[in-house]
């Protein structure tokens, strides 16, 4: 039972990290974005990327190892949609991590280079639809945690 305590904190708290880290890329990319500011969002997508990571293995780890059977979770429609709507954040957040990493390299080769305001607006728009997606996740997880969906 300890043991469940533990995992499902870490997990709690991995994805109040990813929730954290995607209001904080909200809040760097905006227009007006400055060199700092890319180097920046670099760090925080790297964490992003991380806690990420963290979710995914305190999750498994409770599914294999929790205090409730792994069937619990398995066997429940509402986990695979949780699952689904995880994937889905994971995914959308491809395409800004790709432009971030395309901003840093161009603004290291030369410094008066900083991402245009079509650039700003795609990957601002990205974090939108990534928060929309993501506030299922705890609404999913409450219904699968009550049994719902078996």
């Amino acid at each position: 039972m300890t043991t469940d305590a533990w995992l499902a904190i870490a997990h709690n708290l991995a994805i109040f990290g990813v929730f954290a880290v995607l209001v904080a890329e909200w809040t760097i990319v905006r227009p007006g974005i400055d060199a700092a500011d890319v180097h920046r969002l670099g760090r925080v997508d790297a964490a992003y990327g991380a806690l990420a990571a963290l979710v995914l293995a305190a999750g498994v780890t409770r599914v294999a190892w929790g205090a409730k059977p792994a069937d619990f979770y398995l066997e429940n429609p509402v986990f695979w949609f949780k699952m689904a709507a995880f994937a889905t954040v994971g995914i959308l957040s491809i395409r800004p991590t790709i432009r971030y990493l395309g901003w840093r390299k161009a603004l290291d080769s030369d410094a008066g280079v900083l991402p245009a305001a079509t650039e700003i607006s795609s990957a601002r728009r990205a974090i939108h639809v990534q928060l929309a997606v993501f506030t299922a996740i705890p609404a999913l997880a409450a219904l699968m945690a009550r049994g719902i969906g078996l």
